[in-house]
């Protein structure tokens, strides 16, 4: 077997609402050969994997994919399936997968997965690869290290378990999260200027200078003392006399710990000796320079979580320790607690696992046991003397046993070290007591403060902490900008300008995807074609945009699927052949379905083209929530009667003027003639551009006169919309520069032009070489139907023969036409344009479709006509 290729898509696409990997596998001489065709394979995979039993109903009945291997399946979906169970027993769960046969390329399976990782996913693809073929083939295969590795894998990249739940109450939500990189814990929350930043229980909003002051304890403590908060006297020092000396005149037992440590790393309480404080002091040492020696509070360690000026949760916690059953060591019961599910390493788990160290021994020493002792029944031994959940402790809820005075103690030593987040640790006897009657006392503020214990208490009720902080940290907003998705084969880039232009004379700050870049409040900041992931993210990532307009076209859904879960408006203009034959996409109804991903991702309004059959299917396919608007070229349209008799909204063309219609209400917009885009309403498809815009705003809440403003404002020339319909006199003859590439873009650019003047029309066409060659016989019977002169040049072979896709062209002109003299072969573009223009004579109509550019126009004008070519680029 081999894989062809791979790709992640990101967002929703054509497949799955979630992330998934697209992968084209070729079996090879495993092409035909199903599950029960292979000797021994369905009992070696199940041996290997038995959790693929696990949907198998003990009755025997069908249901479980072992079942299907015994009935046999072909092995495209066993490595479908084998992907998704490695995933999941690699710790990251994933259950959707889909396989289908490459049309035309026999052996050729395209396989789609779901995943939560994207660092597991691919291996874990590539593991079952070579699981099946070895399999298959009767080889063995040692599973076992292989598992192991991707087990390693998910845990590097696995997100930890405080901000884990910072997410799942942001999704709770419904704000957009994203994770930056799969290498760092860093997320955004929200989109555009609404997006806040996230790292564990940090903050975009959690000030640099305060988790420098929180990392001082001596500075944390003189501050909170400054506030009149309670904290243990004490002093820091660098050498062990040093602290010896700090003990003594403490003339208490005192604490050690390292002046900036954190997660109870290197505390050591309740020296008593000397001896105590020298052992202390040099544990202290392994996690830093400066040491602090206080007095030792006496009572319990409890943490309270504070989020935004609100007290969030409250926990007790305890040291680790085990209980003695009078027949195990202290080894052995240590082991059997770390044997529990819910401790891992680190913080990848709800408990950590308990450490058997020389800071264990020495606790153990001081209550007379070792590692080797047997505890009696009932007897205690804690293994650290701080209660640390990082450092194997456990946490009891006491929430509800705060007094007011201490919640407001608490609130105050936050806002003094001026942290929006907090873990405020007390010692006190009794946490139900004010601390002032009990000598108890704050010893530490700490910035990013774990909040499992709080989320997942050993005992007591579980607290939402993560819901706190993302409560504090985005108030009631969902983190989500007004955000319009434009896709369909012709027109995104015209109908999306004429958005974003009318969103920006609004006075947003408005963030646009193009064909032509990225534009951030009418600002270009990435040139090409932007249609994509990428592109879409750029815009949502950016903190200053307020309105997100983003053409969206068929290969960035395919490519990376989209990167937004939502829109607020999806807009479909037209489904008309494109691209076929390409990525799987072989039919137009294909064609549709990628498209119509939009329409689904619509969380308050589809719009769609009711002369489009395609684009009215798609109403079956909205979120049921989400309302369907229609636009109509023609007011008759039996479509969009019904609706409007329905009760439903739209925006149609009547007596050449745009009208909008809510219910029973149908108001004048704007007289096509005001419209600078529709060239006094010969530009039909801009005028349908134009309905959808006005669908879109309107469906965004845009009032009659801000969509009417727009409209009779954007002007579409060489610089606002370059390749779309870009009108020039070059001496006496008008030239419009167009990317029209397609046969229905043809069309509707040869019927424009034949409206502007009395004289010939003369064309300069051509279409990508990737297109089928029945694609490419139409572009010519299209362009030899309707253009009197036709010059056919080479853009793009990919991966034809030069000269080919032109043959092909001129091939359906000649028989639509049904002469050759007026159809020229020029390769080279220049040319092209040049032979062009020596067909014209004035008051003729030149149309150059397909540039690559304006600039290929002006330079090819310039060889013999540099005053043109000046012209022309003063326009640009």
């Amino acid at each position: 077997m081999q894989i062809l290729e791979q790709r992640f898509l990101r967002g929703p696409n054509v497949h799955a609402d979630s992330p998934c990997l697209l992968s084209v596998i070729d079996l090879q001489d495993l092409y035909g050969r199903s599950s029960k065709d292979l000797p021994g394979f369905n009992e070696a995979l199940l041996q290997a994997l038995p959790s693929l039993h696990g949907q198998l109903l003990p009755s025997g009945q069908r249901g479980g994919f072992a079942q299907r291997l015994r009935e046999g399946t072909y092995l495209g979906r066993v490595i479908e399936q084998v992907t998704l169970d490695l995933q999941t027993l690699a710790g990251s769960p994933a259950s959707y997968g889909r396989t289908r046969p490459v049309i035309g390329q026999p052996g050729q399976f395209r396989i789609v997965v779901a995943y939560q990782s994207e660092k597991l996913v691919q291996p874990a693809f590539e593991l079952a690869v070579d699981l099946v073929t070895a399999l298959a083939h009767g080889e063995a295969f040692d599973l076992a290290p292989h598992l192991d590795e991707l087990r390693s894998i998910a845990a590097r990249y696995a997100i930890g378990t405080s901000t884990a739940a910072v997410l799942a109450a942001a999704h709770e939500r419904g704000i957009p999260t994203q994770r930056i990189t799969e290498d760092a814990n860093l997320f955004l929350l929200g989109w555009g200027a609404k997006q806040k930043r996230l790292q564990a229980t940090t903050t975009g909003d959690t000030s640099f200078i305060a988790v420098k002051i929180a990392s001082d304890k001596q500075l944390t403590k003189a501050l909170l003392e400054e506030a009149g908060v309670p904290v243990p006297e004490g002093s820091v020092v660098t050498k062990v006399e040093e602290a010896q000396r700090a003990a003594a005149r403490l003339k208490a037992p005192c604490t050690v710990k390292p002046l900036d440590g954190n997660q109870g790393k290197g505390v050591t309480v309740d020296c008593r000796t000397p001896e105590d404080v020298a052992r202390a002091f040099a544990f202290a040492r392994e996690y830093g320079r400066k040491i602090i020696v206080e007095r030792h509070v006496e009572g319990r360690d409890y943490r309270v979580l504070v989020a935004c000026g609100e007290v969030a949760a409250a926990s007790c916690r305890r040291p680790a320790h085990v209980v003695g059953d009078g027949v195990s060591t202290v080894r052995a019961l240590v082991e059997r607690e770390n044997e529990n599910p819910a401790r891992g390493a680190g913080h990848t788990n709800i408990l950590t696992r308990i450490a058997l160290d020389d800071h264990a021994a020495d606790m153990l020493r001081k209550q007379g046991f070792e590692f080797d002792s047997v505890l009696p029944v009932g007897v205690v031994a804690e293994l650290r003397g701080n209660a640390n959940l990082s450092t194997g402790g456990t946490a009891e809820d006491v929430t509800d046993l705060l007094p007011e005075s201490t919640r407001l103690l608490c609130v105050r030593a936050a806002a003094k070290i001026g942290l929006d987040v907090a873990g405020i640790d007390i010692v006190c006897r009794d946490i139900a007591l004010p601390l002032d009657v009990q000598r108890g006392a704050v010893i530490e503020v700490n910035a990013a403060p774990g909040i499992r214990m709080h989320q997942y208490p050993s005992s007591g009720d579980a607290r939402d902490a993560g819901d706190a902080i993302v409560q504090g940290l985005m108030g009631d907003s969902d983190g989500r900008i007004p955000t319009i998705a434009v896709t369909g084969t012709n027109g995104k880039t015209t109908t999306t300008l004429l958005i974003a232009h009318t969103v920006r004379m609004a006075g947003k700050v408005t963030g646009v995807t193009t064909t032509e870049g990225v534009f951030i409040d009418g600002k270009q900041v990435a040139k090409g074609d932007c249609t994509g992931y990428w592109s879409a993210r750029t815009v949502l990532g950016s903190p200053d945009v307020e309105f997100a307009v983003l053409e969206t076209a068929r290969g960035g859904i395919l490519k990376r699927g989209l990167a937004f879960d939502r829109c607020d408006v999806g807009v479909v203009l037209n489904i008309a052949a494109d691209h076929l034959g390409l990525d799987g996409v072989d039919t137009v109804e294909d064609l549709a379905q990628v498209k119509a991903v939009i329409a689904q991702s619509a969380s308050k309004v589809a719009v769609l083209n009711a002369a489009d059959p395609l684009c009215v299917a798609m109403s079956r396919r909205v979120k049921p929530e989400a309302e369907v608007v229609y636009f109509s070229m023609d007011p008759e349209n039996p479509v969009f009667l019904q609706h409007l008799e329905d009760g439903g909204r739209g925006v149609y063309l009547q007596d050449n003027a745009v009208v909008v219609a809510d219910g029973h209400l149908h108001q004048e917009l704007v007289r096509v003639e005001s419209m600078p885009v529709a060239f006094g309403g010969r530009a039909r498809f801009n005028i349908a551009n134009s309905l959808a815009a006005a669908a879109a705003l309107m469906a965004s809440g845009f009032s009659n006169l801000q969509i009417a403003t727009g409209l009779s404002t954007f002007v579409s020339n060489g610089r606002t919309n370059p390749l779309r319909t870009n009108m020039f006199d070059i001496r006496g003859v008008t030239v419009i520069v167009d990317y029209a590439h397609n046969p229905a873009a043809y069309k509707a650019m040869a019927e424009m032009a034949r409206a502007l003047l009395p004289g010939q029309l003369v064309g300069i066409v051509t279409a990508p070489g990737d297109r089928r060659d029945e694609d490419l016989l139409e572009v010519g019977r299209v362009c030899g139907e309707r253009f009197d002169e036709l010059v056919v040049y080479e853009s793009q072979s990919r991966g034809r023969e030069i000269g080919e896709a032109v043959d092909l062209i001129l091939e359906g002109a000649e028989e639509a036409a049904g002469i050759s003299d007026t159809l020229h072969r020029v390769i080279e573009v220049g040319e092209a344009i040049r032979h062009g223009l020596s067909l014209c004579r004035p008051g003729d109509v030149l149309v150059f479709a397909c540039g690559s550019s304006l600039q290929v126009f002006v330079d090819a004008l310039r060889v013999n006509d540099p005053e043109s070519a000046d012209l022309v680029a003063g326009q640009v």
